[in-house]
């Protein structure tokens, strides 16, 4: 069975499931340098998509698109988007269960639109079922036919607990954490330096909106999280009248007017520290509460989904704790796998599978494109490119194969760099248009890593936290934290990446078995799609793509 996943609003995107295998997930901000969390341009475009992977939209079997709350002035849950170059409003699942159904695989069935002959109609799913689906069908718990809770904290809704079953094929809510939505971090923090969003333009408050998060993850290190004020916050949100999105504006609004009062003497980074690490806490509290009511005495796993998934603060919290066997955690755990996870829903719900079997390198596949005048380009295998970084120090952007599924860059669309420069986290940042306070992630070694950092454990996705031991921040200074933290990928020197073998060649030649890593991409865009639009950005003098060098000479 073919089965196409659709995301039409921001974080647009189209996936393909053949059987249980992920064939591609082309996101739309990783076409033509789109905007980051670009919608899809029209509903006409899953057709391209697909043709441009090589699939016939007639061949697809089940076409299947993500739930969403309702648009404005819509009486259902909906998505806004546009037809043949027309305003369309096209009917969804719910974004939640408990809406119209206490099932989470709840499959809804529509005839407004037809994305190819064979099949008249869609079916869609709850947005939050993509997240627990997605999440535990990419698990090893999955392969493994094994059983697993699902934790689910999204933008929209306050966090949710489920349970799977591998041999009942079930999915049951188990029960919500507490009264406060997924949005409230990065929107409470909205209201703080540098981060307002009253410096910013109403044209691109989502696009700023949705950028916040990770930023701010990164600004907490610039200040120190005072446990004294967790009470103050307990108050807050206990004197909130209702569960809503609109939440963090009333934390926020109350805060900025009371701030000598409430948070005397702290600066705009240590609220924001303090913030991040007290939700941390109440999630890992209310969390172990209820694991130890339902589930005592049981070593469960857990999966993590939903757009908080991305905070490796949380994560690092959560997997830290020892209250579960193990703790998954995809490298899309957030809107950019929403196309994976309604798809994966229909295989799970309507197939036999209960795992699905995939690649993070599934997104479109690189391209040359046109150079700027003046840039050569000559034959360099992967351990020529090592010896030029260990030589020249200088940073190379490095296209390859398929793009990474997910927000974060894994090697096929990076900007890789030796660590041991001092200068070079300041000069990454710079050419990227980044402030300062933003970290560039460290690349290293499957088998070094634990020699390196603590705890140092095979993390492929950089979604946990990691400490450097001693003696190893003066040795590559560029890819450490303010906090002392670093947010490692680590990568196996076998596998089958360009990556993989350029780190293996330069910890050979340089005894440093890490390199920087930083998405390759202009500013506010998705990654780099052909080495045209690499040269063109002129950040670096070298751009690497699939065996040759590209130079800019000047």
């Amino acid at each position: 069975m073919l089965i196409v996943g659709v995301k039409a609003s921001h974080d647009g995107g189209v996936a393909l499931i053949d059987g249980n295998r992920l064939v591609f997930s082309v996101e739309v901000e990783k076409l033509d340098n789109g905007l980051r969390y670009s919608q899809l341009r029209d509903l006409n475009q899953v057709a391209e998509i697909l043709r441009s992977q090589g699939v016939d939209p007639e061949d697809v079997d089940r076409f299947v698109v993500d739930g969403w709350w309702p648009e404005k002035n819509a009486d259902v849950p909906s998505v806004a988007t546009t037809r043949d170059g027309e305003h369309f409003v096209m009917p969804v699942a719910p974004y939640v269960d408990g809406i119209q159904s206490l099932d989470p695989l709840q499959r809804y069935e529509f005839t407004e639109h037809h994305f190819n002959s064979k099949q008249l109609g869609y079916v869609s799913y709850h947005h939050v079922s993509n997240h627990a689906l997605g999440s535990y069908c990419t698990s090893p718990f999955a392969q493994r036919g094994e059983d697993s809770l699902v934790l689910v904290w999204d933008g929209g809704i306050s966090p949710r607990l489920y349970q799977v079953s591998a041999r009942t094929r079930t999915v049951k809510a188990v029960a919500p954490l507490f009264p406060t939505t997924g949005n409230i971090f990065a929107d409470f923090c909205a209201f703080f330096d540098p981060f307002r969003h009253e410096d910013v333009a109403p044209e691109a408050r989502e696009l700023h909106h949705l950028s916040v998060a990770g930023k701010a993850m990164a600004y907490a290190a610039l200040g120190t999280a005072e446990t004294s004020a967790f009470a103050t916050f307990d108050m807050l949100l206990e004197s909130l009248s209702d569960i809503s999105t609109f939440n963090a504006a009333e934390l926020g609004e109350r805060v900025v007017a009371e701030r000598d009062t409430l948070f005397p003497g702290m600066t705009n980074a240590d609220i924001i520290a303090t913030f991040q690490e007290y939700l941390g806490k109440l999630l890992l509290d209310r969390l172990a509460d209820v694991v130890k009511k339902r589930f005592m005495g049981q070593r469960l796993n857990l999966c993590l989904g939903g757009g908080c998934a991305l905070n490796i603060k949380w994560n690092s919290i959560i997997r830290n704790s020892g209250l579960f066997r193990d703790v998954w955690v995809p490298p899309f755990p957030n809107d950019a796998g929403a196309a994976i996870g309604t798809a994966t829903c229909e295989m799970y719900r309507q197939t036999e599978h209960l795992a699905l079997e995939w690649n993070v390198y599934s997104g479109p596949m690189v391209a040359e494109g046109p150079l700027p005048e003046g840039w050569t380009v000559r034959p360099c295998d992967e351990r020529e490119l090592a010896e030029l970084l260990h030589a020249e120090g200088e940073p190379v952007v490095v296209l390859s194969g398929r793009a990474e599924l997910g927000p974060r860059a894994l090697g096929n669309r990076s900007i890789l760099a030796p660590a041991v420069d001092p200068g070079m986290k300041k000069r990454l940042n710079e050419i990227k248009n980044r402030a300062d306070y933003r970290p560039v992630a460290p690349l290293c070694l499957t088998d070094r890593a634990a020699d390196i950092f603590d705890p140092g454990t095979p993390d492929r996705y950089m979604l946990f936290d990691h400490q450097m031991r001693p003696g190893w921040a003066e040795r590559i200074p560029a890819i450490v934290h303010l906090d002392g933290s670093a947010r490692l990928q680590t990568i196996d020197a076998s596998t089958d990446s360009a990556a993989a073998r350029i780190l293996t060649e330069y910890d050979r030649i340089s005894g440093i078995p890490v390199l920087c890593n930083t998405s390759a991409n202009l500013n506010g865009s998705g990654f780099f799609p052909d080495v045209s639009s690499a040269a063109r950005w002129g950040g670096t003098r070298y751009v690497w793509s699939e065996g040759r060098l590209y130079t800019n000479p000047q």
